[in-house]
C-alpha cells in the first residue's frame, strides 16, 4: 500500500476568464510543481474548485494531470460527493482515469455522526483499489474524523493517511499515541507546518505551495533535517501569505499568489468572483511583501 510523505500541493484548477478550464496552464503548473521538488500532487481538492466542476470536467482534469505527471510522483484526486453511491462510482472511475490515490471528503450534503462517518469511508474504500487519504476539515465541513472514527477504520487497509486540518495541533500527537504508525498524518494547514513537523507529521497538503513550491519544499526538508532555525526564517517570511490559506476565499487568494509569482491565471468559477477593491489590494500587498522578502533573502545568502 502507498507510503506517502513530503509536500503534496492541493493543486488549483486553472481557469480562463470565461470560466472554462485552461488545461494547458493546468498541466504547465503541474510540471512546475514537480520540477520544484514536490513529492506528490492532489488535483480536484476543494482548492481545485471540485464542487464547481461537472463529472466530465473532472474526468478531463484527472486525465490531463495523469498525462502531465507521467508517473514522476503520486497523483491523488479529491473525491467530494453528496451521496455514497455517487462517491463509490466516482472512486472506481477516477482510478480508470489515472488517479493513484484519493483524498476523500466527508459527504458534502449531510453532517454525518461518527458511526455514519466511519461507514462513509469504509464503503468508499471498498469501491476501488486506490489508497485513501481522509480529508479531516471539521471547520469547513462540520464533520470531525476523531480517534473514535479512526478506531472503526483501523482494519481498512486502503485508508492509509489523514489530512489533519482541525487547527488543533494536539491532534497530531494524540493520533500517534492512539494508533502508532497505523495512519500517516499530513499537516493540512499552511500556517501550522513547522509546528506540525516538530510533532512528526509525515507530509504536508499545502495550498501556497502552488505559488512557492521550492520554498515550501525547503521548509519541509529543513524541518525534517531538524534545522529549525533556518526553517523558521523562511516560515516567518511566508506565514502572512500562509494565513491566506485558512480564509474562506483561499481559492481566489492562492490563485492571486500564483498570478503574481509566476503569471498563472487568477480566474475562478462562480460563485467565486475575482477580488476587488480594498480586499484585493490587501491580498496583493501581502503576497508582494513575501516576494520582496524572498528576493532579499536570496541576495543576502
Amino acid at each position: 500500500m502507498a507510503i506517502w510523505s513530503g509536500v503534496f500541493p492541493a493543486v488549483t484548477t486553472k481557469m480562463k476568464q470565461d470560466s472554462s478550464i485552461d488545461l494547458d496552464a493546468f498541466q504547465a503548473s503541474l510540471d512546475r510543481l514537480i520540477r520544484s521538488g514536490v513529492s506528490g500532487v492532489i488535483v480536484l481538492p476543494m482548492l481545485g474548485e471540485n464542487a464547481s466542476l461537472d463529472a466530465g470536467e473532472r474526468e478531463r482534469v484527472i486525465r490531463a494531470a495523469s498525462e502531465a505527471v507521467a508517473g514522476r510522483v503520486p497523483l491523488l484526486s479529491g473525491l467530494a460527493e453528496i451521496t455514497l453511491e455517487t462517491a463509490k462510482a466516482h472512486a472506481a472511475a477516477y482510478q480508470g482515469f489515472g488517479a493513484q490515490g484519493l483524498m476523500v471528503f466527508p459527504s458534502l450534503g449531510y453532517k454525518t455522526d461518527p458511526r455514519e462517518t466511519a461507514h462513509w469511508y469504509r464503503e468508499i474504500a471498498g469501491a476501488s483499489d486506490l489508497p485513501i487519504m481522509i480529508y479531516n476539515n471539521p471547520i469547513a465541513y462540520g464533520v470531525d474524523v476523531t480517534a473514535e472514527v479512526l478506531r472503526e477504520l483501523a482494519d481498512v487497509p486502503e485508508i492509509v493517511c489523514i489530512k489533519e486540518e482541525t487547527g488543533d495541533i494536539r491532534r497530531v500527537t494524540d493520533t500517534y499515541i492512539e494508533f502508532g504508525d497505523r495512519f500517516r498524518v499530513f499537516c493540512g494547514v499552511d500556517d501550522l507546518i513547522v509546528e506540525s513537523c516538530s510533532l512528526g507529521v509525515t507530509g504536508w497538503v499545502s495550498g501556497m505551495t502552488n505559488a512557492w513550491p521550492a520554498e515550501c519544499v525547503r521548509i519541509f526538508e529543513l524541518c525534517r533535517a531538524q534545522r529549525y532555525d533556518e526553517a523558521r526564517a523562511l516560515y516567518r517570511i511566508l506565514t502572512p501569505s500562509f494565513h491566506l490559506d485558512t480564509h474562506v476565499k483561499l481559492v481566489q487568494y492562492i490563485k492571486m499568489a500564483e498570478h503574481l509569482v509566476y503569471g498563472a491565471p487568477e480566474w475562478t468559477r462562480a460563485p467565486r468572483l475575482p477580488l476587488v477593491g480594498e480586499e484585493r489590494e490587501q491580498v496583493i500587498a501581502t503576497i508582494r511583501a513575501a516576494i520582496d522578502a524572498l528576493a532579499q533573502m536570496k541576495v543576502s545568502a
